[in-house]
């Protein structure tokens, strides 16, 4: 599996060390978006590239990240996109998951910015120190998992055939429209656990133990 790092400008919530033994354990290509690069910084990491108008990121982080030969691709401030958006769209055909780091926390505009790009981008996923964040348009299967906080948003206008197996709280064939909050706070009670759906999109939130 093909795997890459995408730092934002949010908050990098959570010990330093999570990130440091996640990246060490999932190996994988280091981006960063603008602002991104003072978290990678702070991590002492090497991104492979920086892409952005550059405005937030730190003078001493640029100029040692210049020193390190790391690619910088420059963005016009004043552009239809976003720097994480036009990133993404350089890298998505590249790699199997993109790790999301930074991209939540921070102004509430941009935190619902970042997080409404993976109605765009399937493979992208939000990782902190407590919390995943993923898309789900599909049968998904959650294995070895038992105890663990689960919520589940609906994203697209209506979900259709929604089941859950396996959870403490249960669903069959159920429907549900934008809005309704029928399915947070749940939790995983069975080694194999099991989401059914037969048409939309849900954004799953797992709480990490």
């Amino acid at each position: 599996m093909k795997i890459a790092y995408l730092f934002l400008n949010g908050e990098l919530r959570g010990d330093k060390n999570f990130y440091l033994d996640f990246i060490k354990n999932h190996k994988g290509d280091i981006y960063c978006a603008d602002g991104g690069a003072n978290f990678c910084y702070e991590l002492t990491l090497i991104p492979k590239e920086i892409y952005g108008d550059l405005d937030s990121i730190k003078d001493e982080v640029k100029e040692f990240y210049q020193e390190k030969k790391v690619k910088f691709i420059k963005f016009k401030i004043e552009k239809d996109y976003t720097d994480s958006e036009l990133l993404l769209n350089e890298i998505q055909n590249k790699y199997d998951v993109i790790y999301c780091i930074a991209g939540l926390g921070g102004s509430i505009d941009h935190e619902l910015t970042n997080i409404n790009l993976l109605a765009k981008y399937s493979n992208l996923i939000f990782i902190s120190e407590k919390e995943k964040i993923f898309k789900i348009d599909s049968d998904s299967k959650f294995n070895d998992m038992i105890n663990t906080k689960i919520s589940f948003v609906i994203f697209s206008d209506q979900v259709k055939g929604l089941t859950l197996k396996g959870f403490k709280y249960s669903i069959e064939n159920l429907d549900i429209k934008k809005g309704e909050a029928r399915c947070i706070s749940n939790i995983i009670v069975e080694n194999k656990a099991n989401l059914l759906i037969k048409s939309g999109s849900l954004l799953c939130v797992i709480k990490e133990n």
